[in-house]
């Protein structure tokens, strides 16, 4: 039963993207483990990169993110705020956005999941994009 567990998580480790039809806004997650690094007293450490693209004929500007954190140690938590690492960035009709950040987990799983809020430029409306669920695991529970 564990083995089945660990595969399932295996495939969902493998989901990193998201697509919302309505917005055409194509959002990327992509997790990596950072082998020996502790921070703020977290035991593991993931840096993961976001893409979000632009499929939709009207700019508009990333205003907010919301995530929700799980940990095996510490419980769920949630994480929001203005714009994305210092920046409300805008993004053109074709063109993305690229960040990376980090998320210190204490465990060997843990998981991250949220949605980001955008404003359309052309008539200021207010919507928001999922972002893929991103399961945080180090290699060597994979194998």
């Amino acid at each position: 039963m564990y083995e089945n567990h660990v595969f399932n998580l295996y495939l969902v480790y493998k989901v990193e993207k998201y697509s919302d039809i309505r917005t055409q806004i194509k959002v990327l997650a992509k997790p990596k483990h950072e082998k020996g690094h502790t921070v703020q007293g977290a035991s593991y450490v993931f840096s993961y990169r976001i893409t979000i693209e632009n499929f939709s004929n009207v700019s508009i500007r990333l205003t907010r993110r919301q995530w929700y954190i799980s940990d095996g140690l510490f419980g769920e938590r949630e994480v929001e705020g203005e714009g994305v690492i210092g920046q409300m960035p805008t993004i053109d009709p074709g063109e993305k956005f690229e960040y990376e950040s980090w998320c210190p987990v204490s465990s060997e799983y843990g998981s991250m999941t949220g949605y980001f809020t955008f404003e359309n430029l052309k008539n200021n409306e207010v919507f928001y994009v999922d972002i893929p669920p991103m399961v945080l695991l180090p290699e060597f529970v994979l194998n």
